[in-house]
């Protein structure tokens, strides 16, 4: 997942910057809004945006504008840090729900094509179970952020048992990584879970 920070405050920038970055979050710092619409319209957007206010407006109805200008959520400063977290966590996973028919997603030469359900490297098909297609979807849009396993679980196993929830996971992650060959980029880190790199 990407995130562009808009802050005024270059310190509060500089500090989320660097939290974000060591979450496994590819962000981004604008100090002021003219600089944050640049930067948008430099990039090809064809994923959902999700965008999350940080602000010191604190009624009521400064809350109710900032939604309906088209705020999918609102935090209000001074915050603690772990309900920031939480919440671009909770819009991470909502986006993750959205409709991404007509997306391709691709890294070190692997296509992901949500229509036809496929996925190639190198041009070259790859046969993958339906398990390992939905690993690989969910690591794929989180666009180099980390996916745990307890977010796999939920997307690529709803509904199943969560006895040998590990077991299953590394055992499908093993699979995807052989029938993708070396160079995939798809990582682990103890504690956080499986990304892009």
């Amino acid at each position: 997942m990407r995130i562009l920070i808009v802050e005024d405050d270059r310190d509060l920038a500089a500090a989320l910057d660097d939290a974000l970055r060591f979450e496994g979050y590819a962000t981004r710092v604008a100090y002021n809004g003219l600089e944050a619409v640049r930067m948008l319209a430099e990039q090809s957007i064809d994923i959902p945006v999700s965008v999350l206010m940080l602000t010191a407006a604190a009624q009521v109805r400064d809350r109710i504008n900032g939604l309906e200008l088209g705020a999918d959520d609102y935090l209000i400063k001074p915050f603690a840090y772990p309900e920031l977290l939480a919440r671009i966590r909770a819009l991470q996973r909502r986006a993750g729900k959205g409709d991404f028919s007509g997306t391709e997603f691709s890294h070190n030469g692997i296509v992901l094509d949500t229509v036809r359900h496929t996925v190639t490297r190198d041009g070259k098909p790859v046969n993958l179970s339906p398990k390992e297609y939905g690993v690989l979807l969910e690591i794929m849009k989180a666009d180099g952020s980390y996916v745990n396993a307890e977010e796999l679980f939920d997307t690529v196993w709803a509904g199943a048992s969560a006895t040998d929830l590990t077991d299953a996971i590394k055992t499908t992650v093993y699979s995807l990584r052989r029938k993708l060959g070396e160079g995939n980029g798809i990582t682990s880190t103890r504690g956080k879970g499986y990304r892009l790199s």
